[in-house]
């Protein structure tokens, strides 16, 4: 019975020249000033809603301290 062999070596030249030309893709596009500025503001989108949402949050909270600073003292 013939067994299959996995060559390992092939699979992983494959994988690595994948991964470099999506890399090399990646470095292209990066080096334009603009399209660098593009990716980084979507990469940042998430935590700016995240910010967004903290902001409101201390805002409440500090709204809550204080009404109750003052219900207390007045």
């Amino acid at each position: 019975m013939n067994a299959m062999v996995f060559d390992t070596h092939t699979y992983t030249h494959a994988v690595v020249k994948r991964l470099t030309a999506a890399h090399q893709r990646r470095l292209t596009a990066c080096r334009h000033p603009l399209a660098a500025k593009e990716a980084l503001m979507e990469g940042l989108a998430p935590v700016k809603t995240d910010i967004v949402l903290l902001k409101w949050m201390t805002g409440m909270g500090l709204a809550g301290v204080l009404s109750l600073i003052l219900k207390t003292f007045f």
